[in-house]
C-alpha cells in the first residue's frame, strides 16, 4: 500500500488526463492526510477519522473550496482503491461536501476595458507582445493556461478561429475579433513565430507563464489607475458578462468558456441581473 498515492497519480494522468495543477494539489492534499490518518492510512481510515481531519482542516480556517477539494481528492482516492480490490469501502462515500461561498466575478466595465487593451506601448517590441495578450483574451475568453499553451500553429487568421486546449487536454475552437488578430499580425511580424514553440513568449523565448501575464495585467490596470485586484481571468469573466450584456445565448457562452456543466455558467447570469438591479434602483422613482 505504499504506493497506493502513487498508483492513483498515474491513473490521474494517464487515464483521467488531470492537469499538472490538479495532480500537484491531490499530491499534496493525499500526503497530508497519511501524516494526519498515521498508521491507519490508507486501508484502515475510519468514517470518523475522515470527519477529524476535515474538522483539523476547518480550525486552520481553510476556505471552503479547499476543504471541498479535498473531501473531492479523497473521494476519488477511495474509489480507485476499491476499484483495485485494496479496500472493501470508501469512508467518504456518505460524505457530503462543504457549501462554498459564491462570490460573483469581477469583471471590467467596456469603457475600462477598451482603456486597457490601448494602454500598451506598440513600439516596442514588449508592448506589441502585451497588446496581442491582452486582446487575444478577451477576444476569444479562454483561460490562462490555455493562453499561455497557445502555439502560433494554432491561430487561424483567414477563417478568424483559434484552437485552444482546456481541461483535461481537450480542445475547442474559438472564434477571434479582427482587432485581435490584428494584434497577433503586428506582434508576429516583429517576432517570426517558432514552428512547435509557444505563441506568446518570454525575453528567453520560452513560453511565457500565466504569473508574467498576471504582472503584464498589474502593470496596466496600475497605469490607468483603476481597481487593484484585478486579474487576467477577469478578462475572462468580463468577455462573458459583456456577451451576456449584449444578448448572447448562455448556452453559446457555455461553449465558448469550455465550461462542462451549465450551472457553471449561470453565475455570469447574477452579474448581470445585479447590473439592472443597479440600474434600476438609480432610474426609478419608487425603487
Amino acid at each position: 500500500m505504499a504506493d497506493a498515492i502513487r498508483d492513483f497519480l498515474e491513473y490521474l494522468r494517464h487515464g483521467r488526463n488531470a492537469s499538472v495543477h490538479t495532480l500537484k494539489a491531490y499530491a499534496r492534499d493525499l500526503s497530508e492526510f497519511r501524516a494526519f490518518t498515521g498508521r491507519e492510512f490508507p486501508r484502515a481510515v475510519s468514517y470518523r477519522a475522515v470527519r477529524a481531519y476535515l474538522a483539523s482542516l476547518h480550525d486552520r480556517r481553510l476556505a471552503p473550496a479547499s476543504i471541498a477539494r479535498q473531501l473531492a481528492c479523497l473521494r476519488a482516492f477511495y474509489q480507485f482503491l476499491k476499484r483495485e480490490g485494496l479496500v472493501r469501502e470508501s469512508p467518504v462515500v456518505s460524505m457530503r461536501t462543504p457549501k462554498g461561498e459564491h462570490h460573483l466575478p469581477r469583471f471590467l466595465d467596456q469603457e475600462l476595458v477598451v482603456s486597457l487593451l490601448a494602454a500598451p506601448d506598440t513600439a516596442t517590441r514588449l508592448g506589441r507582445r502585451d497588446r496581442a495578450i491582452l486582446e487575444t483574451f478577451y477576444s476569444t475568453g479562454m483561460r490562462l493556461s490555455e493562453l499561455t499553451t497557445l502555439r502560433p500553429e494554432d491561430v487561424d487568421f483567414a477563417q478568424g478561429l483559434v484552437r485552444v486546449r482546456g481541461k483535461r487536454r481537450k480542445e475547442r475552437v474559438l472564434p477571434i475579433g479582427q482587432p485581435a488578430r490584428q494584434a497577433l499580425r503586428q506582434y508576429l511580424a516583429a517576432e517570426p513565430p517558432l514552428p512547435g514553440g509557444a505563441l506568446f513568449r518570454n525575453a528567453r523565448n520560452g513560453a511565457i507563464s500565466g504569473r508574467s501575464v498576471e504582472r503584464i495585467m498589474d502593470q496596466y490596470i496600475r497605469q490607468l489607475g483603476a481597481q487593484r485586484g484585478l486579474s487576467p481571468h477577469s478578462l475572462r469573466h468580463s468577455f462573458a458578462t459583456h456577451l451576456l450584456d449584449n444578448g448572447a445565448d448562455l448556452r453559446a457562452v457555455q461553449e465558448l468558456l469550455g465550461h462542462a456543466n451549465l450551472t457553471t455558467t449561470q453565475i455570469y447570469t447574477h452579474v448581470t441581473a445585479e447590473k439592472l438591479k443597479a440600474v434600476y434602483r438609480k432610474a426609478h422613482p419608487r425603487a
